[in-house]
């Protein structure tokens, strides 16, 4: 129990760091917007890439791995509909509802990953973010389609949502590079690797940033539904599934990481362009964060 307390406090606590920081407004507000793009479009690719394009993928039989996760996400989303059935949610509350259930906050699952995995383990989450990211993207953005029925979803917005987002760019790229036996040269593999470093820590800052406590609505029924949905719901599932497929212990674990991380912060974005409840996608995301801590000790203490 110890190391995982060990591995799990720096994250979390960069997390809260963001937070105050945001509070005295260190150093400007202006300033924490910017250094989210600069991670999202810089850091974090250079580090997906970097890092999977330097991996050694003997031994590793991924197919069963992903589509652990993928089986798992879409009963989750089954399970939401139904429930959706009997509470009748409003359009824009229940999309806010999927993507607290389905979404996951990348950041947190890599800095984890590495944490108590090193290496082996931000290479596998880099695996599985190559394939979950495109399926929740299609899953979330449909909802959007069935249950707010905006004019801008399109087969074409849906399509440039995948293709121009940086990080299933970078684990392609990454992939392909380790795939095809292309030496980097070594300036640019340094240059690679020093903005590697860079991308967890300003990544959860960036994190930090983003939570609203003040602003928790008091929509009590949704995030209820969503956090069971989240962090209670999704690992049972995504335990069951791996077990049958009869997943090593390491795979399982990763799988175990990801389904109990805090939704994406970037969910906030995405409700607000489509039209999805914001001040529901806000209490969610926020109050998702700070419980994860917890049940992220607890699952890794029974699995890992």
């Amino acid at each position: 129990m110890i190391h995982i307390f060990t591995a799990i406090i720096p994250i979390f606590s960069l997390i809260m760091i963001g937070y105050f920081l945001k509070k005295i407004q260190f150093p400007s507000v202006e300033f924490w917007p910017q250094a989210d793009k600069l991670t999202y479009y810089v850091l974090m690719p250079s580090l997906l890439i970097f890092k999977l394009a330097t991996a050694s993928f003997e031994g590793i039989n991924s197919v069963n791995f992903v589509l652990t996760a993928l089986f798992t996400m879409s009963l989750v989303l089954i399970i939401l509909i139904l429930i959706n059935k009997i509470f009748n949610f409003k359009g824009d509350s229940f999309t806010s509802i999927v993507q607290g259930s389905i979404r996951f906050n990348t950041y947190v699952f890599l800095a984890l990953a590495d944490s108590v995995f090193g290496d082996k383990g931000l290479v596998l989450a880099a695996i599985l973010m190559m394939f979950v990211i495109p399926f929740i993207n299609i899953i979330c953005i449909s909802i959007f389609a069935l249950y707010v029925n905006d004019s801008k979803l399109t087969f074409l917005y849906l399509i440039k949502s995948i293709i121009t987002n940086p990080l299933i760019v970078a684990c392609f790229l990454g992939g392909f590079i380790n795939f095809m036996g292309i030496e980097l040269f070594s300036s640019f593999d340094k240059i690679l690797e020093i903005l590697s470093s860079a991308a967890l820590p300003l990544g959860l800052l960036s994190v930090g940033f983003g939570l609203v406590i003040k602003e928790i609505t008091s929509s009590k029924e949704e995030i209820v539904i969503t956090n069971i949905a989240k962090l209670v719901l999704t690992p049972l599932i995504m335990f069951v599934i791996a077990d049958f497929f009869k997943l090593n212990d390491f795979m399982i674990s990763i799988l175990i990481i990801f389904a109990v991380l805090p939704t994406a912060p970037s969910s906030f974005v995405l409700a607000r362009q489509l039209g999805g409840n914001i001040k529901l996608m806000s209490s969610i995301i926020t109050v998702q964060t700070l419980l994860s801590a917890f049940f992220i000790m607890l699952v890794l203490n029974y699995f890992i």
